[in-house]
């Protein structure tokens, strides 16, 4: 019992300090996870299975096909005719979350955002404004649609493998319109918030501007062709977990090859190399670790078997309880070892219930999903906004994610927590 609160004690001053001090949460979270393995707490021989590897290749993959992405003035052309389009700075940045989040429906979250990023950064050093508010409505926007479909994040492909589900089940399930349109329904609410909270922002975008000229088609087919990929690996059946991993970084190599043989300048090698935001795969590194510690140590059982406990035997206690408590532990905890944690367990409620644990699977996977959402930590898309932001001289402060997320995370889930209780468990 001891040990679980010593974890538990760990685990909580280490997510204060890296709220606290925003600067440093690398070397933070590095240093904790050093203590969790001198003392035990994370066995040296479940360290590599702790380490998400086909998060860290993705990023480190994608950073670098970004890179040649920007090069190409693809971002600047695509800012072009997003400005063409909109009237003012306040419809831009939703327009960028809008547009980052119909891509996160079908793509991983993280590389969502590392393809977006660029577009906002452009189109912000166009209208001259600070672009950390739009970097951080595009990450909230991207971890919202992940919940859409089951390609969209990791969670959703966990569900609809334990659940066997496939790719239509997420849209219509039992004949009544699946969890698809509850996030949809989040994210028309979330959209009206984000304007909302951009209504200072009236700017009128500059019209008339000649369009930027792509100098180089080759890095926005190799980024298409990314998605593409990840979309259908998606569907292979018992794929290496590494896949998507593999995918981006095999495309960063063919990028990088292919702009040598161009230039026949070593910079082609070197500068997207130097794009791969070290301090985030370090961030990331240390926080896989971290959860892998706390795992170890039954902290996140107990939470499930307390959540089981707390809830009785009623349908909607149980289920608000699920959809709330993911929402809180999804904003301090990863949301992929909580989600595997608690999939037997929403089975085994509803079960004893006699009840079809549909509407338990859905509010656990929108709860989860939604929750990193509130914290800069929360949610590997989170860091790696913020880790972009950083490498363009802007800090993100608690404080500044917080005004966004919270009211974000809001309006998302209340509208898909009534929707899905009214087409799946009243």
């Amino acid at each position: 019992m001891f040990e679980l609160v010593y974890a538990i004690l760990l685990f909580a001053l280490t997510y204060v300090l890296m709220l606290v001090f925003s600067k440093y949460r690398p070397q933070i979270a590095i240093g904790s996870a050093v203590i969790f393995i001198v003392t035990g707490m994370l066995p040296l021989n479940q360290i590599v299975e702790a380490i998400d590897f086909n998060v860290l290749m993705m990023i480190a993959g994608t950073m670098g096909l970004v890179k040649l992405f920007i090069d190409s003035k693809m971002p600047a052309l695509l800012a072009d005719l997003i400005m063409e389009k909109v009237p003012n700075v306040q419809m831009a940045a939703v327009a960028l979350a809008l547009f980052a989040g119909v891509i996160s429906a079908f793509v991983d979250n993280v590389a969502t955002v590392l393809m977006v990023a660029p577009i906002a950064l452009e189109i912000c050093k166009k209208l001259k404004t600070n672009p950390v508010p739009f970097i951080i409505a595009i990450a909230v926007s991207s971890n919202l649609q992940g919940a859409a479909t089951l390609v969209g994040d990791t969670t959703a492909i966990m569900l609809g493998s334990y659940a066997n589900m496939s790719f239509l089940d997420f849209i219509i399930y039992q004949g009544k319109p699946g969890i698809f349109f509850a996030v949809e329904l989040g994210a028309v609410v979330s959209a009206l918030i984000l304007a909302w909270l951009f209504r200072k922002e009236k700017q009128p975008v500059p019209k008339g501007s000649p369009r930027t000229q792509v100098t180089d088609y080759v890095p926005t087919v190799l980024l298409v062709g990314m998605i593409a990929l990840l979309i259908g690996a998606s569907f292979l059946p018992s794929k290496p977990d590494i896949t998507n991993g593999l995918i981006c970084l095999s495309l960063m190599a063919v990028g990088i090859v292919y702009t040598f043989c161009k230039t026949r300048d070593k910079a082609a090698i070197l500068e997207p190399l130097k794009a791969i935001d070290i301090e985030t795969i370090g961030l990331l590194f240390g926080l896989f670790l971290i959860i892998g510690g706390i795992t170890n140590m039954g902290v996140i059982d107990a939470v499930a078997d307390l959540l089981a406990r707390v809830s009785g035997g009623n349908l909607f206690l149980i289920y608000t309880v699920i959809v709330w408590a993911s929402v809180l532990f999804s904003a301090f905890i990863d949301n992929i070892p909580y989600v595997a944690t608690m999939l037997p367990v929403v089975t085994g409620l509803a079960a004893s219930l006699g009840v079809e644990p549909t509407v338990l699977y859905f509010g656990l996977l929108s709860g989860a999903t939604l929750g990193g959402n509130c914290t800069p930590i929360g949610a590997s898309a989170n860091i790696a906004g913020i880790g972009i932001l950083r490498k363009n001289g802007y800090e993100v402060k608690t404080r500044d994610f917080v005004r966004i997320g919270i009211p974000f995370t809001l309006a998302a889930v209340i509208p898909a927590y009534i929707y899905l209780w009214l087409l799946f468990g009243a």
